[in-house]
C-alpha cells in the first residue's frame, strides 16, 4: 500500500510587498482563491502516474495543480485543505508579506488563535481524520493526494505514527511529493 503527498504548483498569486495587518488579511484571501502559474517537473508528472486513486483538497491552487497534471480526482475534500493563518489587528505594523506570514504561522504554533482560523488543535484532529481517509483508499491501490504543505506535513506526521514508513520526505517547494509504504505485517 502506498500513499503519495504531493504539494500544489505554484500559486497564480503576486508578493504584495509591504501590507498593514488589514493588508495581508486580504492578501490570503486572495490567495486563497488562486490558481497555479507553473507546470509540474517530469519527476512530479511521472510519480503522480502511478497513482489509481486521486484526491485533492478543495482549494483552487490544489485542483488547478491536478488539471496541471492532467489528472481527474476520484475525491475532492475539505478535510486535505491547508490549514488557514490566523489575523491580528493593527493599523500601524506594516511588514513584507513573507515575514507577515512566518510570524503568523509562528504564532499559531505557539497556540495563538484569533477566532477565525482553525486552531493547531483542530488541525491536528483533522490530520488525523486525513490520514485514515488516505489509509482506507489506499486498501484500494496506490493514493496521490494534492495537497498543501502544512496539512501534508500534519497528515504524514499521522502516518508515520501508524507504522507507514517514508520512501520520500516532501520538501516545502512547489509540486514535491512524500511517498509512504505501509510495511506487510
Amino acid at each position: 500500500m502506498t500513499i503519495i503527498l504531493m504539494r500544489h504548483g505554484k500559486p497564480d498569486h503576486p508578493n504584495a510587498g509591504v501590507l498593514d495587518a488589514a493588508g495581508v488579511a486580504a492578501w490570503c484571501a486572495a490567495y486563497d482563491l488562486a490558481g497555479v502559474c507553473d507546470h509540474p517537473p517530469l519527476r512530479s508528472q511521472t510519480i503522480a502516474a502511478n497513482a489509481g486513486i486521486i484526491v485533492s483538497s478543495s482549494l483552487p491552487r490544489a485542483r488547478a495543480s491536478l488539471e496541471r497534471l492532467g489528472l481527474q480526482p476520484c475525491e475532492v475534500n475539505d478535510l486535505f485543505c491547508e490549514v488557514g493563518i490566523p489575523q491580528v489587528k493593527s493599523k500601524r505594523l506594516q511588514l513584507p508579506t513573507t515575514l507577515w506570514l512566518a510570524v503568523l504561522r509562528l504564532l499559531w504554533l505557539c497556540g495563538y488563535q484569533d477566532g477565525q482560523a482553525e486552531s493547531l488543535q483542530h488541525a491536528r484532529q483533522r490530520a488525523v481524520l486525513a490520514a485514515e481517509r488516505l489509509i482506507t483508499l489506499s486498501q484500494q491501490g496506490t493514493v496521490l493526494l494534492v495537497g498543501h504543505g502544512i496539512m501534508n506535513k500534519m497528515i504524514a506526521r499521522q502516518l508515520r505514527k501508524r507504522g507507514w514508513q517514508a520512501e520520500k520526505h516532501a520538501s516545502s517547494r512547489h509540486w514535491s511529493t512524500a511517498i509512504y509504504h505501509r510495511p506487510f505485517i
